[in-house]
């Protein structure tokens, strides 16, 4: 075997498709009977395809990556989100907010819920982080090494000076914000669309998470036909049409060096020579796979303790409903196609992330409601909705010592009502759901912590620094042949397949490099 992929998450599937693509012989390897990691979809209910981590595909569309390959030839097929995003008026009345794709629209419903100066505001601020965004994208297209980064940000308008236009990248969400905004719950609305990243907006180097919302106007979120397993469905499809192998049940339970390759073994028994491998699992993951292989355990040791998993970040309860939430002085062409930000203003995003880090569960959650049965009605059993209710922070550890089993009826209550609150009747409406603790994400999808972004997304485990700096390129030093991807490697969590096209580039590279030598 030319090349093993360990886990079938999106970016090894990437990866895969890449080499496959270039004539390399693959195999990936999968302990999951179903395929995809946190990108997959299964029948949770009768009648109703439920997600099991991901739902909305913001990155990927930004990255060519579907177009280059073809993914719409093996049945990928997006819908946008439009309007992406909806802001409810609070409890206490106002007026919603509306993110259109069209940014003159969604000036006019800001103008319309807080004001003229804030649409102006809003309409500068897409007038300058649409193109630094375009930018942060263009970073997330390569390696993270200094040159690439530099080529990828060059050209930016830095007419106040290049400190002034790094200030901005490294400031602070909030700061951001502030700077701009008047609205409290506009300011809500955009730090809850920011923080999906993780991280609260008022660490530094947030502000460009915020930003992001800009590119929303370019291109919204998407919502894969069939649910978020589709993308999965379509990488595989695609791998196996270039003679991909993809095996799944049979989990690999050691990566040991052989000669100038690798001698991969799994839990069945199976043992694969390899020239290449690439792992797309968690890197705590891939460090143990080495270790129980004979890798040097001190340098794994060191590598464990300075990489943060974090206290978690979250837990969503999946519903399915006879009706889609009604929100009032909304309709649901307005509210019901992409994100659905339940906050009202930042505190409670503040209290939320300082109990999760106190090991609390978060006095009041915070929502992000998503039903995309309104835009793909065959994810649903006929009469009926689904939704996927987010809610951050909830710590992967508690600190009264309990069990999450003994709390999650009770905190998906909790979520529900939040949702009612803003759209009275909604609770009444759920008849079946499935909950999903951080424990359930690491039990299920193996998010070790429940931290959906595999390692935190702070600013000082990115870009060249994530996972750390001696991996940041998804090379692991002494073992040479083994790549990493997935989202502990650069650029992180969400659904961007960026991680998997650059590990497969690397080998490609690597391979190339060493039959030329040969060659002499």
């Amino acid at each position: 075997m030319t090349a093993v992929v360990v886990g079938s998450g999106h970016n090894a599937l990437v990866a895969a498709c890449y080499l496959a693509r270039a004539g390399q012989r693959v195999e990936v390897l999968e302990r999951d009977e179903v395929l995809g990691g946190a990108v997959s979809t299964v029948e949770r209910f009768p009648g109703h395809l439920v997600d099991r981590g991901s739902s909305a595909h913001i990155m990927i569309r930004h990255t060519g990556i579907v177009e280059e390959l073809e993914l719409a030839r093996f049945g990928l097929r997006y819908i946008d989100c439009d309007p992406w995003g909806f802001t409810p008026a609070s409890p206490d009345g106002g007026t919603p907010i509306v993110f259109h794709r069209d940014l003159d629209r969604t000036c006019a419903s800001i103008a319309a819920a807080c004001g003229e100066r804030d649409a102006d505001a809003y309409r500068r601020f897409v007038r300058e982080w649409g193109p630094r965004s375009a930018r942060v994208m263009r970073a997330f297209g390569g390696g993270p090494t200094p040159g690439h980064l530099l080529r990828s940000f060059w050209g930016l308008d830095a007419s106040a000076g290049g400190s002034a236009l790094s200030h901005e990248f490294l400031q602070s969400g909030d700061a951001l914000l502030d700077s701009l905004f008047d609205d409290e719950r506009l300011k809500a609305s955009l730090a809850w669309f920011g923080a999906q990243s993780g991280p609260p907006m008022s660490e530094p180097g947030t502000a460009p998470m915020v930003g992001f919302a800009a590119l929303m106007h370019t291109l919204p979120p998407g919502r894969a036909v069939g649910g978020s397993g589709a993308l999965t469905t379509a990488l595989v499809g695609r791998l196996r049409s270039d003679g991909g192998v993809v095996s799944a049940g049979d989990a690999v339970t050691t990566l040991r060096r052989d000669g100038d390759g690798w001698r991969v073994r799994t839990a069945s028994g199976r043992e694969l020579a390899a020239r290449t491998v690439v792992a797309g699992t968690h890197i705590l993951t891939t460090l143990d796979l080495l270790g129980a292989g004979g890798f040097e355990a001190a340098t794994l040791d060191d590598w464990r303790r300075r990489i943060r998993v974090g206290p978690g970040i979250g837990m969503v309860v999946r519903a399915a409903t006879n009706a889609l939430p009604v929100y009032p002085g909304s309709t649901a062409d307005e509210s019901a196609n992409g994100l659905q930000f339940l906050v009202s203003e930042r505190r409670q995003l503040r209290a939320a992330h300082g109990a999760a880090l106190a090991g609390e569960l978060p006095p009041r959650p915070v929502v992000l409601a998503m039903s995309f049965s309104a835009l793909d009605p065959s994810i649903a059993a006929p009469g009926e909705h689904q939704l996927s209710l987010w809610s951050q922070w909830h710590p992967y550890r508690l600190a009264d010592g309990g069990d999450w089993a003994t709390h999650a009826d009770a905190e998906a209550d909790r979520i529900i009502g939040e949702v009612d609150s803003y759209a009275p009747g909604f609770a009444a409406s759920v008849l079946r759901r499935f909950v999903q603790t951080p424990a359930d994400l690491e039990r299920e999808l193996g998010l070790l912590g429940g931290n959906v972004m595999h390692v935190e997304m702070s600013l000082d485990q990115m870009m060249l620094w994530r996972p750390l700096p001696e991996l940041s390129g998804q090379r692991v030093p002494g073992a040479p042949g083994l790549y990493l991807t997935g989202a502990s490697t650069h650029p992180g969590g969400g659904v961007s397949g960026a991680s998997g096209r650059t590990a497969a580039r690397l080998v490609l590279r690597d391979r190339g490099r060493f039959a030329r030598l040969r060659g002499r």
